[in-house]
C-alpha cells in the first residue's frame, strides 16, 4: 500500500474533464417537468456525495482503453441508481441526516422520498435504454435486483438477530460491493471489447466495495457525526449485524454472550448500550479483525489489477483503495 495517502480531488486529477462529462450527463438525466422534483434534485446536486462509482467507471475505462460517450452515460446511471437506493434506505432506516445535511425524508417526509427515489430508478431504466447494450443492461439490471436483496437480507437478520461471517460477506457484497463491482466492469464494458478487462475491473470493485462497506459499518460504531455525516450508532439500534460484532460474538465467554444478547433485545438501545457494546467489541478485538478484513479485502482488490502498465489511472485506482482505508467519512 502506498506511505503517502492522497485526497479525492489529488486522485481525480487526471480524469478532471471525464468527471465534467459525467456530471452534465448527471445533471441532465435529474431533469423532469415537475417542479418538485427538480427541487429535490437541486438539493441533491447541491449536497452530492463523493461520486466514488462514477469516478470507479471513468478510471476503470481509461485503464482498459478510452471512455466512450457510454461510459460517461453509465456512470450517471450508476450514480442515478445509488442515490436512489439512499434515499430509500433513508426512509427505511428513519436516518436524519446524510452527509452532514437534513436526509430527504426530513424535509419532504417519507411519501415524498420513496416518489422521488422511484423517479429516479425510473431514470435508470430510460436511460438504459440509451445505453444500446445488453452486457451493459445485463450487468445494471442484476445488480439492481442485489441492491434490493442485501437490504432485505439485512433486515431479515437483524429480526433474527443472528448472522455469520460467511452470510455478512454475503450481504454487504449484494447491497454494497455489487454496484462498485458493476461501476468497474460497466467502464471496461464501455471501453474495451476484451472479456478479461470485465472480469479484472469487475474483481477488483468487488474487493474494494468489501472494503468500503466493513469500513463504513466501523463508522457506526467508532466515528462521529462530524466525520460521517450522518448518525452514529444506528445500526446498532436498529439491530443491524455487522463484522466486529459477529467476530465478538464468536470469541467471548457465555457471560459476556449473555450481555450481547441482552443488550440487542432491547427494543429502546441507548447510548450507553451502544458504549456499552462498543467497549465488549474492542476487549475481543473485533475491531482489529475489522481493519484486518478491509487490508485483506483490499489487497486482493490490487492484485486484480496487477498485470496493467503503469499510468496515472492505474495509480488512481490504487491510490483509491488506499483512500478508502484511511478515509474518516
Amino acid at each position: 500500500m502506498r506511505e503517502e495517502i492522497k485526497n479525492l480531488k489529488q486522485i481525480t486529477a487526471p480524469i478532471f474533464e471525464d468527471l465534467k462529462i459525467f456530471e452534465n450527463e448527471f445533471r441532465e438525466a435529474m431533469q423532469s417537468e415537475v417542479r418538485l422534483v427538480n427541487t429535490i434534485g437541486k438539493y441533491l446536486l447541491r449536497h452530492k456525495g463523493k461520486h466514488i462509482r462514477p469516478i470507479l467507471t471513468i478510471l476503470s475505462a481509461r485503464l482498459t482503453g478510452k471512455p466512450t460517450l457510454q461510459s460517461y452515460q453509465a456512470a450517471a446511471m450508476i450514480e442515478l441508481l445509488h442515490v436512489a437506493t439512499l434515499i430509500h434506505d433513508d426512509v427505511v432506516d428513519g436516518a436524519d441526516k446524510r452527509r452532514g445535511f437534513l436526509a430527504i425524508n426530513r424535509i419532504w417526509k417519507n411519501k415524498v422520498s420513496i416518489l422521488m427515489g422511484d423517479f429516479l430508478f425510473s431514470k435508470v431504466l430510460i436511460n438504459l435504454i440509451k445505453l444500446k447494450d445488453l452486457d451493459a443492461l445485463t450487468v445494471l439490471s442484476n445488480t439492481a435486483e442485489k441492491l434490493s436483496a442485501g437490504e432485505i437480507l439485512q433486515i431479515e437478520k437483524s429480526m433474527s438477530k443472528t448472522m455469520t461471517e460467511d452470510e455478512y460477506y454475503d450481504m454487504i457484497y449484494q447491497k454494497t460491493a455489487s454496484l462498485i463491482s458493476t461501476s468497474c466492469e460497466i467502464g471496461a464494458i464501455t471501453a474495451s471489447e476484451k472479456k478479461v478487462d470485465r472480469q479484472n475491473m469487475a474483481l477488483f470493485g468487488k474487493h474494494l466495495g468489501m472494503a468500503f462497506q466493513i469500513k463504513d459499518d466501523l463508522f457506526d460504531l467508532e466515528g462521529t457525526e462530524s466525520e460521517t455525516g450522518k448518525n452514529v450508532g444506528l445500526d446498532v439500534k436498529k439491530n443491524m449485524i455487522t463484522l466486529p460484532l459477529i467476530h465478538s460474538y464468536s470469541n467471548i465467554s457465555k457471560k459476556g454472550e449473555r450481555k450481547i444478547k441482552r443488550i440487542m433485545r432491547n427494543k429502546h438501545k441507548t447510548d450507553e448500550d451502544v458504549n456499552e457494546l462498543k467497549n465488549i467489541i474492542h476487549e475481543t478485538d473485533g475491531f482489529n479483525y475489522a481493519r484486518k478484513k478491509i487490508d485483506d479485502f483490499s489487497s486482493i482488490a490490487i492484485e486484480a489489477i496487477s498485470q496493467y502498465p503503469d499510468s496515472v489511472y492505474k495509480d488512481s485506482l490504487i491510490d483509491l483503495v488506499a483512500y478508502n482505508i484511511q478515509r474518516t467519512g
